[in-house]
């Protein structure tokens, strides 16, 4: 999608988050807000209206906070307005288990063993084994199956295998063989690999091929698919499992009656509802065309649909539903199934709608190659948005930014969506606190900085990000998609290059004409020293010792700031330090680190026009993937006295209709749920339309 979760989101917290950004395409950086200072108590009113002293706070465990979010300005929209909203919460939310399914083929069978027991047992609930058990049941809810949502590494269980059995047999629940020896062996231990030795299909457990199939065989298959028009490539294998039968290759499609059929059946109603409440005809068009592909599974359509929907920009409310992001496949051709219902902000929409009527003069003044540069940027918008709901690989764990849709032809011919989640920024805001900043920022000036830009910086960066980054650049006639030249660093490759593009322009007296910030260049330093921090320093805490960088997003950060402190080392740009025994990264000259990053800016566009596979290969093996690890060591010390969880998610606000006698609905509140632990159970019982072994056959 070209998320975002960007590491620039309260700059004063330097924790990232959630998933991190703008994805396949573009994926930005996500970043996730630690706890509060002051622990609130999690109490959740059923019902909660846009209040100051709203609880934003639910539940913490693990390494995971879980906040709520409002739907400010839902009573002024129309009740038409309000169902279309409704429809489209309902037609992602029954998508749900696709995901599940999606990231490993036991997900279904654990989790709905583990659902079984939390229902039903009726033993002692105070024990520390219970309290182990609650909690990786909370964990599997998170990451949409038994992979750490984000280092992908399988999810190890508290407690032990006879505990389990006694809860199995408490609850009169069944899970045998793979699917109950995989809680507790070595097998299948990273969702995602992107280590090449080790095998990116062989060595990932995601549920998108057979378990014999090779990377060079899928890559092979697909290399022989042609489209009927070269200039308009097809998304093959973007919505299909690829796996041998009889030892042929061949794909389950996803669609009505195919792989998944069921809850894509669901989606398919809801979103016909959705249809006959439109606001527009563009917009029934795009809701037609999306029915019309989950029905077939036909690429073509998906192009049509995608068309449709980046040329329907009327109206107050929009969404992102399918398979979309191809983050989670180590080759980079299958989507994760993903929803994000959006209302428009009004007022922060036509504030930042000056990235929309400048995104020319930002490509035109890039500091990339002038044949790379698009000479036409066509249709891209920016809006603010308010999240009424998220489904699949946005939930719990969500970006702050989107940009779709991924298919290079039809940004360049047709333009592009970009959104800003405005509520969901607004909680992070809320619920975070700023203890990590003071423990590695160098300076008390570095501090001063963060505190008084962060959160604009933030803002502008996604802005930039989405907008002006995804959107740059052409690659070269001839050349084909990242992901058949750049292969598995397409997306840290696309990843870092909006990042590019946002750190360059951060500190551009652009900003200031624009009417965005009153000084760009103190705005800049404060944008620069939180990245380079977060990267070198504060993002080591999402893995473990010893371990190498392998998601995407922490290796772009790392590779992008890992070059330009070796690319400004004679000229002393940014020095690392020791203070008091601890390491810091103290920007000398940020004039100088600005050209640092354009000049990597260029080469980064020369690396995707170009698809130049073995320079994406060495800038990310040899800045982005290995831990100095007496520093990672050091810095997992130093955060020691910190008790706040670095990742955050979401549950969801609930839409609660009421119809008269005739079954028509006459009015749609908005709820909050319970807690995270209930909104998952009813999830369970009200969304649960896979067969547990459909995913694993």
């Amino acid at each position: 999608m070209r998320k975002i979760f960007s590491i620039f989101l309260l700059a004063l917290a330097t924790v990232f988050t959630a998933c991190d950004a703008s994805r396949q395409g573009t994926d930005g950086p996500v970043i996730a807000p630690p706890a509060p200072e002051t622990p609130q108590t999690p109490e959740t009113p059923e019902t909660t209206t846009a209040t100051e002293d709203f609880n934003y706070l639910t539940d913490e465990f693990a390494d995971i906070k879980i906040l709520r979010y409002q739907i400010p300005g839902w009573e002024d929209l129309s009740l038409k307005e309000q169902k279309l909203v409704y429809y489209l919460v309902e037609a992602g939310l029954s998508g749900r288990d696709i995901m599940w399914a999606q990231n490993y083929r036991h997900n279904l069978k654990i989790r709905n063993a583990l659902e079984n027991i939390y229902a039903n047992y009726q033993g002692d609930k105070t024990s520390a084994d219970w309290k182990e058990f609650e909690t990786y049941l909370k964990r599997l809810w998170f990451s949409n199956g038994i992979h750490h949502h984000y280092s992908n590494a399988k999810l190890k269980p508290g407690f032990s295998k006879d505990y389990f059995d006694t809860l199995l047999a408490d609850t009169n629940t069944e899970l045998k063989g793979e699917a109950y020896e995989v809680i507790f062996n070595d097998k299948d231990a990273k969702k995602v690999n992107l280590n090449e030795e080790e095998g990116l299909l062989l060595g990932s457990a995601v549920n998108f091929y057979g378990p014999d199939v090779t990377a060079a065989e899928a890559q092979a298959f697909y290399a022989k698919k042609q489209s009927p028009n070269p200039e308009k490539p097809l998304s093959f294998g973007l919505n299909s499992r690829l796996v041998k039968q009889n030892g042929e290759l061949v794909e389950q499609v996803y669609k009505a009656d195919g792989l998944y059929g069921d809850a894509i059946t669901e989606i398919i109603k809801w979103l016909e509802k959705a249809a006959g409440v439109a606001e527009n005809e563009k917009q029934a068009k795009a809701l037609r065309l999306l029915i019309d592909y989950y029905t077939t599974g036909d690429l073509q359509t998906w192009d049509d649909y995608n068309v449709a929907w980046v040329e329907a920009t009327e109206g107050n409310i929009d969404y992102i539903n399918s398979f979309i992001e191809v983050y989670n496949d180590p080759i980079g051709y299958r989507g994760s199934y993903e929803t994000i219902v959006q209302i428009k902000d009004f007022d922060m929409s036509e504030k930042m709608k000056v990235f929309e009527d400048n995104v020319q003069w930002f490509e035109d003044n890039a500091p990339i190659m002038d044949e790379h540069k698009k000479k036409e940027v066509v249709g891209v918008t920016y809006k603010t948005v308010v999240v009424a709901g998220e489904a699949g690989d946005a939930s719990p764990s969500t970006p702050i930014g989107v940009n779709l849709p991924n298919a290079n032809w039809i940004r360049k011919a047709h333009g592009s969506k970009s959104v800003s989640l405005g509520n969901i920024i607004e909680a992070y805001n809320q619920a975070g606190g700023s203890e990590k900043l003071h423990e590695f920022a160098h300076d008390e000036e570095e501090i001063k900085l963060a505190k008084e830009y962060g959160e604009l910086t933030g803002k502008l960066h996604t802005a930039l990000h989405e907008v002006v980054g995804h959107a740059s650049g052409q690659i070269n006639p001839g050349v084909g998609e990242t992901k058949e030249t750049l292969k598995n660093y397409a997306s840290t490759m696309e990843e870092g290059r909006a990042d590019l593009v946002g750190l360059y322009y951060l500190m551009d007296p652009k900003l200031e004409e624009l009417g965005l910030v009153d000084n760009a260049e103190e705005l800049g330093k404060a944008a620069y020293d939180g990245y380079i921090r977060n990267a070198m320093l504060v993002q080591l805490l999402r893995i473990e010792p010893g371990d190498d960088i392998e998601e995407s997003h922490m290796r772009n950060r790392m590779w992008v700031s890992a070059w330009a402190i070796e690319k400004g080392r004679e000229d002393g740009v940014i020095e690392k330090v020791k203070k008091d025994g601890k390491t810091y990264y103290d920007i000398k000259d940020y004039q100088k680190l600005r050209e640092i990053f354009g000049e990597l800016l260029r080469e980064t566009q020369r690396i995707k026009s170009e698809g130049d596979y073995e320079a994406a290969k060495n800038l990310v093996e040899n800045y982005g993937v290995k831990v100095d690890q007496n520093i990672h060591k050091e810095v997992i010390e130093r955060n020691e006295p910190f008790k706040s969880a670095p990742y955050s998610g979401f549950v969801n606000p609930v839409l609660v209709p009421t119809s008269n006698t005739s079954g028509e609905i006459i009015k749609i509140e908005v709820t909050q749920p319970e807690s995270f632990e209930a909104q998952m159970m009813e999830y369970a019982r009200k969304y649960n339309f896979l067969d547990e072994n459909e995913a694993a056959e």
